[in-house]
């Protein structure tokens, strides 16, 4: 009889797509001696707000003294690198908003017939490669020319359907957003989802154990036992979130003029970026996209008491540059950035957070509101997947944007050499790991 042999990447399977992976045992082909390298990141997510920046109030040279604009980052600066020098190369072409937005994740120039770019974003390739679907969901979408309809001036998202390339229309309702995600998930009398991975594969497992040697079989029941108080630590998260009242909010309100609506950013964008945690802790997706507004930004902002009371737009360029009041904006953007990152750092994983195991991307359409230039994007990374390393600023000459998105592939173990349009990209970005 042939030998009862398992491969190193043997799994147990469960019910529908359950799956376990197992620990190495003697029954394997023997573990290589080599220094194994970075586990994968396991999960990505992709925060844009719009407008730029005011470049001399966001550089930073050190990341021990975060300029004005990031100051808001400082309690989780451990975590952050900045990203000075890069280049949105691929969108040096097209109109100067809709160029950025349909290359920030896609890596391609505008095409100018009204097609979506020949490419899907970085958001749904990972997707695909980490068999989830995207968690895409945007606050004020809606201001834009062609508002409710999504087009390269407020889409970021681009996936694959056939052999046609398409744009992803983001969740926008926060209400229906919660009912998808979490109202028809079984919970227990403690409130928590009842929810077991392991039972599922629990059958399987003994029926393994029972053809394994005694030193195998022990180091399946410590795996096991592993998983079991990861669960229970997971477990202890996943509680359905309170549905914060919404009905204030207009999620299709399409100009500036609805200030109930505009009022309640701030609430609408605090529980969908509590929503993508937990989804994203509890397994419900491994990918998200969270898009503050679309790249028009024609709302106001009035809890920040801005001159005026005017959309964020009069102040970018309709109204003349006016970088007192962007800068006022763009650092209170950053005190949401900072929220989600500290809510993803809370997450205990057993023994790894969930911003340990995960890469978050910040970005934007272009680098000046004035000029719309696309040099010296204000980009930033977070988190310690794929061996991440924060605590950092990096400083690039001009190098290609399209490096970036070919290295935040590479941290989720995606080979490619190059990503988008190939005529941008070079190599990949040193010194991320």
């Amino acid at each position: 009889m042939k030998p009862f042999r398992l491969g190193r990447r043997a799994v147990l399977r469960g019910a529908g797509s359950v799956a376990i992976a197992l620990p190495w045992l003697e029954i394997m082909q023997p573990l290589k001696s080599s220094r194994a390298a970075d586990a994968p990141a396991k999960r990505f997510v992709a925060v844009y707000t719009p407008g730029g920046t005011v470049l001399d109030d966001w550089t930073s040279s050190s990341i021990a003294q975060l300029s004005p604009i990031l100051s808001p980052l400082s309690g989780v600066k451990q975590h952050l690198i900045a990203l000075n020098g890069l280049t949105m190369k691929c969108a040096v072409g097209g109109e100067q908003l809709q160029a950025g937005m349909v290359g920030l994740l896609t890596g391609c120039a505008q095409m100018r017939d009204g097609r979506p770019p020949p490419n899907a974003s970085l958001d749904q390739v990972l997707a695909q490669k980490l068999g989830s679907s995207v968690l895409y969901q945007a606050v004020r979408w809606a201001t834009g020319t062609g508002a409710g309809e999504a087009s390269d001036g407020n889409t970021l998202s681009y996936g694959v359907s056939g052999d046609a390339f398409t744009r992803a229309v983001p969740a926008i309702d926060p209400a229906a957003t919660w009912q998808r995600l979490f109202g028809s998930l079984p919970v227990g009398p403690d409130g928590a989802w009842k929810k077991s991975i392991l039972d599922s594969v629990i059958g399987r497992y003994a029926k393994l154990s029972r053809q394994l040697g005694s030193a195998d079989k022990q180091r399946l029941e410590t795996h096991m036992e592993m998983l079991r108080s990861l669960e229970r630590s997971v477990n202890e998260h996943c509680f359905p979130l309170v549905l914060v009242d919404t009905s204030d909010y207009d999620p299709t309100a399409a100009a500036a003029e609805n200030v109930v609506t505009d009022a309640a950013i701030p609430k609408v964008g605090k529980l969908m970026m509590d929503m993508l945690v937990v989804a994203l802790s509890c397994d419900l997706t491994h990918v998200g996209v969270m898009q503050w507004a679309d790249s028009r930004a024609a709302y106001t902002l009035p809890w920040l008491d801005l001159p005026g009371g005017q959309a964020q737009r009069y102040y970018e360029n309709d109204g003349g540059f006016d970088p007192a009041s962007m800068t006022k904006i763009f650092t209170w953007y950053s005190t949401q950035h900072a929220y989600l990152l500290q809510q993803m750092a809370k997450v205990d994983l057993g023994g790894r957070t969930l911003l340990d195991e995960s890469v978050v991307f910040f970005g934007t359409q272009q680098q000046s509101p004035a000029t719309h230039a696309k040099d010296h994007m204000p980009f930033m990374l977070a988190g310690g997947g794929g061996g991440l390393k924060g605590g950092r600023v990096l400083s690039f000459d001009d190098q290609s944007h399209n490096d970036l998105l070919t290295s935040l592939a590479n941290l989720f173990g995606d080979t490619r050499t190059t990503f988008g349009d190939i005529e941008y990209c070079g190599a990949p970005l040193s010194g991320l790991t």
